[in-house]
């Protein structure tokens, strides 16, 4: 009866709003009655275990705010061979002190082309190549005993041509064909062409498939073996809330929803951004917290940061609990290129004045490309030519202009648009593996400083910080994937590679790559679960430093005031905060610093508290 009561009680507190939504798309009766069944199902399947953890989570909504947060992401078949080898290995990530584990794609997925996982076979069960849903089962409840909440992603907007829905398409059923968007003649696609751009140019001509066994044209946004769902029908809603929910019946604690800013096609727009996205992600908000409120929502929006808030919802009626902070990512990595950390303190002026309920995720490197989306304005305003700028940032990276200590590579090179995007580890960008391939130990050196640094600036960031698995040990590029006749096209296996646990047991041998950046690492993220500045609570601003190079945070928590420092340049900078004119130690090297006139060398960061 109380886990009955517990239900009706959340129930309450939405029933109306969720009722209304959902009329707002869909008319049907009986579709939201469906729903309804599928949720009070699903509650009723939830374990004690998570239902303790729901309650919890309740009294601690924030939770994920917490200054300890720390996050990793990584494919698990990568790291130590899928699900098993995985649970085996969380004696790796507790040394770390990792609270968050984000795993790729791992659910059934076609081979050999499957866009890493993004194209799904089946959402409810785990890729027989990565491990089986028991697996999966028994690790969530492995890393929960160990505090660490496990992340999945959640593909809305499409499926696998080869997912059941597709194939019972292709059969001619005309209730999975109404799945999708299949048009018998051009004549719609056409008018979606007109409005609609493409996210990926050169991998097909338009966003529509053309599919023979069918004889429909499919809105095929991504690639053209991932159908987009069409969620005008709500039957498509309904059954994806119910994986939702199976899911989190699992133990996944957090769903990172894929492209969520294309899941509503509407004629005449650019479908993307529309007004029935909120709707959507408002209604799977409403669904977790009367089922499962211990799982929140994480949405990946690679969109301008004027869009960002509409995804965060309002207080009153929020939606995803964070997005993750792609302009942050891009703009440091600029502000290293560049040795001018100007745009990237503009970025972060933005993100701070953004409402209060909006909260990022911030991370260095992740599964994909660094596509340089830098604020053009800003840019102009700055004197800087924004596509100049871009060519010479990509070109960095990949290592080929003149002085650059980069080794990466490119991706979706467009030569008519001169876009391109890059790709490659932390610590080959940073400049490890030209080091170390040339057999220059002060290159490496420096490159250490350099995947450092990184580190540290993001880490001043508001939000919490996720790490790529192996940017802990300095791991470098991997050209194995050009072997690989169904990877060489994509350049982004040059750091979609295999976890070498070998360099990972040179971490406690002083003098390697792999001491270095873990032992530099293990100290910023003490430091920064100990500071009070770097609690949820904390206000967060950035500062004029009167350098370029210099970009500036200051945190505050109380009396405590902590201020971030980080020289992007290979020289010495002084820089110059006049209005600090407190006394400060840096927590570093435990020296007294003056703000007003404070010396970095190349590569340094700062944290200085106030005495």
């Amino acid at each position: 009866m109380a886990q009955t009561g517990e239900f009706a009680r959340r129930f309450a507190l939405h029933e109306k709003e969720l009722k209304e939504d959902y009329f707002t798309l869909y008319r049907e009766e009986a579709a939201y009655e469906q729903l309804l069944s599928y949720m009070k199902d699903f509650y009723e399947k939830r374990s004690g275990e998570l239902k303790c953890l729901d309650r919890k989570r309740e009294q601690n909504p924030l939770w994920f705010r917490d200054g300890n947060m720390l996050g990793m992401t990584m494919y698990p078949q990568l790291f130590a061979g899928g699900l098993q080898g995985l649970t085996d290995r969380l004696d790796y990530l507790s040394e770390q002190k990792i609270t968050y584990l984000h795993l790729m794609p791992l659910l059934k997925m076609p081979h050999p082309y499957n866009d890493g996982g993004y194209a799904v076979e089946d959402f409810r069960t785990v890729d027989p190549k990565i491990g089986t849903n028991g697996q999966l089962e028994e690790l969530t409840k492995r890393l929960r005993k160990r505090g660490i909440s496990l992340c999945l992603d959640l593909v809305m907007n499409h499926t696998a041509d080869t997912h059941e829905w597709a194939m019972r398409a292709k059969a001619g059923e005309q209730a999975y064909m109404d799945r999708y968007q299949c048009y018998e003649t051009w004549d719609i696609p056409a008018e979606f062409e007109k409005t609609m751009p493409q996210v990926f140019p050169t991998t097909a001509p338009g966003n529509f498939t053309w599919c023979e066994q069918m004889q429909r044209h499919v809105l095929t946004t991504f690639y053209p073996y991932q159908w987009d769902l069409n969620y005008r029908n709500p039957v498509v809603f309904n059954e994806m809330a119910a994986n939702i929910l199976f899911l989190a019946n699992l133990g996944v604690e957090v769903l990172r929803i894929d492209a969520v800013p294309y899941i509503w096609k509407e004629l005449g727009t650019n479908c993307r951004n529309l007004p029935q996205v909120h709707t959507i992600v408002r209604m799977v908000r409403m669904i977790l917290e009367v089922v499962c409120p211990a799982v929140i929502l994480k949405g990946e929006v690679v969109m301008a940061p004027k869009e960002l808030p509409a995804y965060f919802g309002t207080p009153d009626k929020p939606e995803c609990h964070m997005l993750y902070g792609v302009s942050s990512m891009v703009n440091l990595w600029a502000a290293l290129a560049a040795r001018d950390a100007r745009l990237l303190k503009h970025q972060m002026d933005v993100i701070h004045s953004l409402p209060d309920n909006c909260y990022f995720v911030n991370y260095l490197r992740c599964h994909d490309d660094i596509g340089w989306g830098l604020d053009e304005e800003q840019e102009r305003a700055l004197g800087i030519d924004p596509l100049t700028h871009k060519e010479y940032l990509y070109h960095f990276f990949e290592g080929v202009f003149p002085g650059s200590f980069a080794r990466g590579e490119l991706y979706n090179y467009d030569p008519v648009s001169k876009d391109a995007r890059s790709c490659g580890t932390t610590a080959s960008l940073c400049g490890v593996e030209k080091g170390g391939f040339e057999g220059d130990r002060t290159q490496v050196e420096w490159g250490i400083r350099r995947v450092l640094l990184m580190h540290a600036a993001c880490m001043s960031l508001e939000g919490f910080v996720m790490l790529s698995s192996g940017d802990e040990i300095g791991q470098v590029n991997d050209y194995g994937y050009k072997e690989n006749p169904d990877l060489a096209a994509d350049s982004r296996y040059l750091h979609r590679s295999p976890f070498h646990w070998e360099n990972a047991a040179l971490r406690t041998r002083e003098g390697t790559v792999q001491y270095g950046v873990w032992e530099g690492l293990k100290r910023l993220e003490t430091l920064r679960r100990q500071n009070p500045c770097f609690a949820k609570e904390a206000d967060v601003t950035t500062w004029d430093t009167g350098r370029m190079p210099v970009f500036a945070i200051r945190r505050t928590a109380g009396e405590e005031e902590l201020v971030c420092l980080a020289n992007f340049s290979e020289e010495g900078q002084t820089a110059c905060l006049p209005e600090l004119y407190a006394e400060y130690e840096d927590v570093f090297t435990g020296e007294s610093v003056c703000l007003q006139q404070v010396r970095l060398d190349p590569y340094q960061y700062r944290w200085c508290v106030k005495k």
